[in-house]
């Protein structure tokens, strides 16, 4: 189990104090600005502390959402705003990101955030407990799945990491070396180029966020592995899997492929045709009427569209 807690700020994940108040600052202000009621739940875990804001009915049932890299807790509960309507929700802030939790650097190849999660989970004494990731959130699911998936009822699924990856020239040249000249350069228009490439939709907050957090923190650029095909024939747990078909960090078709073949357990999957990395608003609504119609309680205030524009691909 490879990790690195710090307990020393010398050797924060933040690069100095000043650009943390002005990530942290951000997140308070995403969290401002969805005007829900919410608390606080700190949990101390072997991997240190995790932060998570809980939102929804305490007797409705439990459905954990996990961010993606780079992100925080607020972004995700925008991302799915309705689903505290039916659900408690808890957004988790992941460790090892720009936000509140612990900055441990865990191995993405080992079981540590499958242990992590779990340990959140037990934490929480939560049964019977969905999830909802996007991105890296995709892999720190599939992880916890592969630690023990016991307390897991259902899994969503979107543009998750660790079942392919893209073309590594197309991601170095569209993704990583806009991202590097920004750092070096400070330029937005290195950053906007970024975004474009990875963002359905423009994104005002995600521009000021991700501007703070490139020049600010120490992100992992680690290579991102991908699940065997042994450890995938061994989960039992319904996973419900959205793919983009523009994504060019882990492409949708060639996804949905290699899924099709590996897991047993593939309850739904779908192709959002015309979509990017990140998911537009619209179709992030369709991602929440999937996990409602799984709850059987759609409400019809949050249907934008009929619910069987949504085709699962075979």
């Amino acid at each position: 189990m490879a990790c690195r807690i710090n307990r020393n700020p010398m050797n924060s994940l933040f690069k100095s104090p000043e650009g943390k108040e002005e990530i942290l600052s951000l997140y308070n202000q995403k969290l401002d600005e969805l005007n829900i009621d919410f608390e606080y739940i700190s949990i101390e875990t072997s991997f240190g502390k995790t932060n998570i804001i809980a939102t929804g009915d305490p007797s409705n049932p439990p459905i954990i959402l996990v961010h993606g890299s780079n992100g925080c807790a607020p972004i995700a509960l925008e991302t799915y705003p309705n689903l505290s309507k039916s659900f408690r929700v808890f957004a988790v802030d992941v460790i090892a990101q720009p936000n509140k939790s612990a900055e441990t650097r865990l191995s993405m190849k080992g079981d540590a955030y499958g242990k992590w999660m779990n340990e959140v989970i037990d934490q929480l004494n939560l049964t019977d407990v969905w999830l909802a990731g996007f991105s890296f959130g995709g892999l720190i699911i599939l992880k916890t799945l592969e630690h023990d998936e016991s307390k897991i009822k259902e899994v969503f699924l979107s543009a998750p990491a660790y079942i392919v990856n893209g073309n590594p020239l197309r991601a170095l040249f569209k993704i990583f070396i806009p991202m590097r000249r920004y750092m070096r350069s400070g330029k937005p228009k290195f950053v906007e180029a970024f975004l474009n490439e990875v963002f359905t939709d423009r994104d005002e907050f995600a521009i000021k966020y991700l501007s703070e957090v490139f020049l600010h923190f120490k992100m992992d650029f680690t290579p991102v592995p991908v699940i065997s095909n042994e450890k995938a024939k061994l989960i039992k747990t319904p996973i419900t899997l959205i793919a983009a078909k523009d994504d060019v960090m882990f492409p949708g078709e060639k996804m949905l492929k290699r899924a099709a073949k590996i897991f047993p357990s593939i309850k739904k999957s779908l192709l959002l045709k015309n979509s990017k990395h990140v998911q537009s608003r619209e179709d992030n609504g369709l991602i929440e009427n999937l996990i409602f119609a799984e709850l059987k309680q759609v409400p019809q205030q949050v249907l934008p569209k009929p619910f069987d524009f949504i085709k699962p691909q075979k």
